[in-house]
Parts: structure tokens; sequence; C-alpha cells
């Protein structure tokens, strides 16, 4: 004769140092890896927003001091830095351009300096909706 049966579900937790654990419940569902590379872009006004708050907040002195860090020159911190000056709007666009899956990115930042330099935001929204009318056209 059996005793009374008792069924759950259980799954193997990992830890440090390659423990494993049993534990209770289903097994967490891993989370999904998006393909591709975040573009160029996009890392580039990342890192001029960071930039700007080292700046700001006093933990680097100037652009030359992050540029000699960086070890790039400062016309080209300034290139990127002037990322900055593009409509609010257009930076969150960049920020959450899709990742590239292979070849080159879409938009480049040679293509953005122009709208960058452009200091009215109306003109740049334009510019930029024209940009993106002709990259999707092409693709």
């Amino acid at each position: 004769m059996m005793g009374p049966t008792v069924e759950c579900t259980v799954h193997f937790k990992v830890r440090h140092h390659g423990q494993k654990s049993l534990q209770s419940g289903a097994a967490p569902v891993a989370p999904a890896i998006e393909l591709g590379r975040v573009p160029r872009l996009s890392r580039l006004l990342a890192l001029a927003i960071r930039f700007e708050k080292l700046v700001r907040d006093g933990q680097v002195r100037d652009y030359a001091d992050l540029a000699r860090l960086g070890n790039v020159s400062r016309a080209r911190l300034t290139q990127i830095m002037n990322l900055l000056h593009l409509a609010p709007d257009i930076q969150e666009a960049i920020l959450f351009l899709p990742r590239t899956g292979r070849g080159f990115d879409p938009i480049s930042e040679r293509q953005i300096r122009r709208i960058a330099a452009e200091p009215d935001w109306r003109r740049q929204r334009r510019l930029w909706l024209e940009l993106n009318a002709n990259e999707m056209s092409i693709q």
C-alpha cells in the first residue's frame, strides 16, 4: 500500500559558484533577447547626454577635459555634443531607433549634423521628416 502522493511544480535555480537549489513553482521566463545592435547614432546621443551631465555636475571641468579623457579631438567631441541641439522629440526618436540587424545603420551621424546645425526646431523637424521619408524609400 502506498501513501498519499503530492504533486507540485519545481525548478532548479543556479546559484553562485554553480550550486543548484530546488525552487518551488515554474521556472521564470527568460527575457526576450533583442537581436541586432543599437545604432551608432543612438549610442552617440546617449554619450552626449551623459557627458553633459558630467560637466553640469562638476565631475569634469569642461569639454576639453572630456576630449582628453576620451582620447578624441575637441572638434570630434563638439560634433558629438552638437547632437544635444536637436529638438527634444528628435532626440527621443534617435534614442529609440530600432536595432540594426546587419549592415549599415539606416541613419548616420553625418546626415544628422546638418539638422543639428539648424537652430529652428520647426525646421529641424521638417528636415528630420524628409530624412526619414528618404530612408524609407531606399529600404
